[in-house]
């Protein structure tokens, strides 16, 4: 297998159905990534996430640089020996994590001092910090470093954070390129910024393009400003990156968010709500997300989702997952977490049939209409 390389197989409009070939294997894209935060995707063993169509998890740099620590991954044999995944990983930066969580940060241009959410313990991120913890965790696909700020910050402190993020971009490539065994086998991704501003957007792509990456994210969206606002930078931000180069929407997402911005061209996105939903008694299904908590579903025999191929739609009633839930019993939680896997790695799939059929447009339309059809 190739370090890296991606190839475009099929357009349809902005869309682009495609594979990423790594050592560790192929991703099929519109890839999405289960979020593994803490070296496990949440009540589901690696198999069975593979099982449901996952060519690719993420792990967190910042909860693993925490605990147990990058420096004790990489003495056990590394991240993908350590939880048991052999295909590819990709890790974030660790930047919207410790703007997020830590209450007590300080930003300069070495990079963010910041207090543990944990026990209060002090610690630097830096970009050059930031590719050592990726480096010793052994992820393939890791990413630059940033500085993330609010949609509704002034395009003054946009514009500074964009071209701080752009600097450490360029210190996120030296200190990829300096760990020369790391950088023969992974993968480098930018990280364009520049919030709802077109502008801020271009200059960031072109500075991105300049320093040169594997792969681009589109960073800064599902942060709170609403689909509206976020197909709208999606409108034009993806065309600012190179267009051979996968693209990467961070955070998102919805089902109908993800179907949209493939429409937008999107290749890859990460999300915790299929894992968090699953885990809270909500579940995905064409016909709209569900509660099965509601009592409606106490006497049900029929799945969670008719049209789902996965095993828990296959064996166990939402009667019985209901009972599960509603009881505290860790097996609902697994079996919810199961399904949603399934539910989004199916329509995955789906995008990218449609895709190479030439009929995006009208499976997305039609999906919409479904997913909006009912609520529960």
């Amino acid at each position: 297998m190739p370090r890296f390389q991606f190839t475009i197989h099929a357009t349809d409009g902005k869309a682009r159905r495609g594979t990423i070939a790594m050592q560790r294997g192929e991703i099929r894209t519109p890839a999405f990534m289960p979020v593994g935060t803490a070296a496990t995707v949440k009540a589901v063993k690696p198999q069975d996430v593979r099982a449901s169509g996952a060519d690719i998890l993420l792990g967190n740099t910042y909860h693993l640089m925490l605990r147990p620590t990058a420096e004790r991954v990489h003495k056990l044999g590394g991240l993908h020996k350590f939880m048991g995944w052999d295909r590819p990983i990709l890790t974030d930066s660790g930047g919207y994590q410790v703007m997020s969580l830590s209450e007590l940060t300080k930003r300069s241009e070495e990079g963010v001092a910041f207090a543990s959410h944990l026990d209060g313990s002090r610690h630097m991120m830096s970009p050059e910090r930031s590719m050592e913890i990726q480096r010793l965790l052994g992820s393939d696909i890791v990413m630059a470093f940033d500085e993330l700020v609010p949609t509704t910050s002034t395009r003054d402190v946009q514009a500074k954070a964009m071209e701080r993020s752009m600097r450490w971009a360029k210190r996120s490539r030296a200190g990829f390129d300096s760990g020369e065994e790391h950088a023969a086998r992974a993968a480098l991704f930018g990280i364009q910024q520049g919030a709802l501003d077109e502008g801020l957007r271009k200059a960031s792509a072109d500075a991105l393009k300049d320093i040169g990456f594997d792969g681009y994210a589109v960073g800064g969206l599902a942060v709170g400003e609403g689909q509206e606002a976020m197909f709208g930078v999606l409108d034009y931000a993806p065309g600012q990156l190179d267009e051979t180069k996968p693209r990467y929407l961070m955070g998102v997402g919805k089902p109908d968010d993800i179907v949209g911005a493939v429409e937008r061209g999107i290749d890859m996105f990460d999300c915790v709500l299929p894992t968090r939903s699953g885990r809270t008694g909500q579940a995905f299904t064409r016909n709209g997300p569900i509660n099965i908590r509601n009592a409606r579903f106490a006497e049900d025999q029929g799945p969670l989702d008719p049209a789902c191929p996965c095993p828990v739609c296959g064996t166990w009633s939402r009667a019985y997952i209901h009972h599960l839930v509603r009881a505290g019993e860790i097996l609902g939680a697994m079996l919810m977490t199961e399904h949603n896997l399934w539910f989004y790695q199916t329509l995955m799939a789906d995008l990218r049939a449609a895709i190479v059929e030439q009929r995006l447009t009208a499976f997305a339309n039609d999906f919409r209409a479904k997913y909006q059809a009912t609520k529960g």
